[in-house]
């Protein structure tokens, strides 16, 4: 309910304010209009998955151009749950040093007895030291390198420089599984009418690939925004079910961490479509990104709003990590 008051606040006052002209964005973080469709801009030039779209024309901002509402990236795997991830890292992860490394099982890993891992060589083999035994037990070096392989004799060639590759074919056919089994129906009299001979008869077996290979994920289209009350952008979620049908906003939050869910995160009609959607409240945007443009002030590096969305979707992916919009790229300044 204070959530659905403060939204009814919050655009009574947009409704009754203009957009402001001089740029705020090195003070306060935030963006005018101009400011977000050049950084839009840059996002959709960057990574072309990313579209600007016109939106319904009764919900159009006169402050955006009409063809350029809003951004959209369509069909964004997302294959684990939040809780899956919590799990990995509770459970599969030790801490070294400060930092995250997998938990070996049984050695998997090529650690050795002492918890040291083993060098190249220790796990291909040593061919100077051991005992016949050891030896025996030993598959033997994973990648076996032949310095003068040209010349070398090949393996049961009896000397000869290179194998003979010119009946090759011939070998090929005859090591066909699917070419002997033709010829055995083809030779078979009446064997060979029959209706599942059809597919081979050029010599070939046709499989249809089944759909449970296939792995299915859920999907997300994600937008963004302008938020005239806050002047940053806004990131809306839109969730579908591995079978295409769209999500209810409780499992959408399955994939959001959830110290943020029913905070920082909650439901509202999208602005441009009118559908519920799952939107990050854009509250604390411009605190965030007022903060990366102190940290490029104090490296020397001058300030670029045309780079805002890609640090909004930066520091977003903390909020969604399953959702793999990967923005992972260095910023280029």
């Amino acid at each position: 309910m204070i959530h659905r008051l403060g939204d009814a606040y919050r655009s009574v006052v947009s409704s009754l304010t203009s957009t402001g002209k001089e740029s705020r964005f090195v003070q306060d973080g935030t963006l005018i209009p101009e400011e977000f469709i050049e950084a839009g801009d840059q996002l959709v030039f960057k990574f072309p998955t990313w579209q600007w779209e016109a939106g319904e024309a009764s919900r159009r901002a006169s402050y955006l151009p009409a063809e350029k509402q809003f951004l959209i990236t369509r069909n964004v795997p997302c294959k684990d749950r939040v809780r899956a991830l919590d799990y990995v890292l509770d459970h599969k992860t030790r801490t070294e040093d400060e930092w995250l490394v997998p938990e070996s099982l049984d050695g998997a890993d090529g650690r050795a007895a002492g918890g040291e891992l083993r060098d190249v060589d220790d796990l291909a083999g040593d061919p100077a030291a051991g005992s016949a035994a050891a030896e025996a037990e030993t598959v033997g070096p994973i990648i076996v390198a032949q310095d003068d392989f040209l010349d070398a004799p090949a393996a049961g060639s009896g000397g000869d420089a290179l194998p003979d590759f010119s009946d090759l074919d011939a070998q090929l056919a005859d090591e066909d599984p699917a070419a002997r089994a033709a010829g055995s129906r083809a030779g078979g009299g009446a064997s060979s009418s029959s209706g599942t001979d059809g597919n081979a008869a050029g010599g070939y077996l046709v499989a249809d690939a089944p759909d449970e290979r296939v792995v299915r994920t859920r999907t997300y289209d994600l937008s963004i925004t302008y938020d005239k009350y806050y002047q940053t952008p806004r990131l809306w979620l839109f969730g579908y079910d591995e079978h295409g049908k769209p999500l209810k906003p409780e499992l959408v939050f399955e994939d959001v961490l959830s110290e943020y869910v029913e905070k920082t995160v909650t439901v509202d009609p999208h602005p441009l479509t009118g559908t519920p959607t799952v939107s990050i409240h854009p509250c604390k945007h411009s605190l965030v990104m007022k903060k990366v443009v102190q940290d490029w002030i104090e490296q020397g590096i001058a300030p670029r709003h045309d780079l805002a969305i890609f640090v909004f979707l930066k520091f977003i992916s903390g909020i969604v990590p399953t959702i793999n919009y990967d923005f992972t790229m260095d910023i280029e300044f």
